[in-house]
């Protein structure tokens, strides 16, 4: 949705050394934003972003208008379960609106391979499941999340922090390392896993953070589990001040 960063950067570059031809979009998706959330202030820079993908050899930028991808009211995407938990839950039709506006990006580029950045789990699940349903020729990469020096996942967002918070950020994945450590160090009965992610959620909200979840989750379905046979992850979302952070980490 622009703004580039390294996180953004680093996924062109993927895409560069695995292909002849990277198409990179830049749209700044109406459909998924709620009421009350940040669409109008987005941070928006096209000529920047312009610049740092042909550093990064991109061969096209495309950067359609709302009237070009929306020219009236049509088709939507709605995708079952694992769109409903988490990020579903508390900004509804947001995944509705991700799941249609990719689907129409991958139609209209053609794409081959779409790369797509960790940071964002839940959106890397569903469009994985739309692709799965869909069957559309389309070969999902997920990249691994870029940081900060100090941990914080680097998202547009973080522009919004102020210094205090910004100092505060880092917390987050702080809270996802050490509730990762407790968990793989002994395959501890269900309710000492529900007791550290209630210890974690609580460290979060003593230091300042309005916290909308913490929990472990299966990688395919985004359900909650306790069984670590499978691929799973830690999620967390929390508010500081006025910005809402998102992260993840790989168990």
């Amino acid at each position: 949705m622009g703004a580039f960063h390294q996180g953004h950067l680093q996924l062109m570059q993927a895409a560069r050394e695995e292909n002849d031809r990277v198409v990179v979009s830049l749209f700044v998706n109406p459909t998924q934003f709620g009421k009350g959330e940040d669409f109008e202030r987005y941070p928006r820079n096209l000529e920047r972003d312009i610049e740092l993908a042909a550093q990064v050899g991109v061969d096209v930028l495309f950067a359609p208008s709302n009237e070009e991808i929306y020219p009236r009211p049509g088709c939507s995407i709605q995708v079952a379960e694992v769109a409903d938990l988490w990020e579903g839950e508390i900004r509804p039709h947001h995944f509705s609106g991700v799941a249609t506006v990719v689907c129409k990006l991958f139609n209209i580029v053609r794409c081959d391979a779409a790369y797509f950045g960790q940071k964002d789990l839940q959106q890397c699940i569903v469009i994985q499941r739309v692709i799965a349903d869909l069957n559309l020729p389309v070969r999902f990469s997920r990249q691994p999340t870029i940081r900060e020096t100090d941990g914080l996942a680097m998202s547009s967002r973080n522009q919004y922090l102020s210094p205090e918070h910004r100092a505060l950020a880092p917390m987050l994945y702080r809270q996802l390392s050490e509730c990762r450590e407790i968990i793989i160090d002994t395959q501890r009965p269900e309710n000492d896993v529900d007791r550290a992610l209630r210890d974690s959620a609580s460290a979060l909200e003593a230091a300042g953070f309005r916290v909308d979840y913490f929990e472990l989750i299966e990688l395919d379905s985004a359900r909650p589990v306790r069984e670590f046979s499978i691929p799973c992850a830690l999620i967390v979302a929390a508010k500081i001040g006025h910005t809402r952070l998102i992260d993840n980490i790989l168990i």
